[in-house]
């Protein structure tokens, strides 16, 4: 089993930036590809960015030259530098993580962009 525990989120006024972190525990004898996807009220989820275990990435369109997604290997964790961030990047947060053929979800992490 794969825990996840994310960290980092909060309300920022537009402009504003914050950094999320995701630490993976557990059963956890190599991670793939990690990424981060995120939720607002009455939307589906959506991919925010991804980085494989190689560190290459991808971003939404909308987040493009804004986000940059990491990871720290060595501590099985991911993060997300949010600048310039915007009303519209209100939302829940939440972290995934490809160990071996399965997928893991974090709890999510508000994100409220408002000033």
């Amino acid at each position: 089993q794969v825990q996840l525990v994310e960290s980092g989120g909060g309300l920022v006024q537009p402009g504003g930036s914050l950094r999320l972190s995701c630490a993976a525990s557990g059963s956890i004898f190599s991670i793939n590809a990690m990424g981060w996807y995120r939720q607002a009220p009455g939307k589906q989820r959506e991919l925010v960015a991804a980085i494989t275990s190689g560190g290459s990435t991808n971003y939404a369109d909308s987040v493009k030259g804004r986000f940059t997604i990491s990871r720290d290997n060595a501590k099985n964790t991911v993060y997300l530098q949010m600048n310039s961030l915007k009303p519209e990047d209100t939302a829940v947060y939440y972290c995934n993580v490809w160990v071996a053929l399965y997928d893991y979800w974090g709890q999510g992490t508000q994100v409220t962009v408002s000033s």
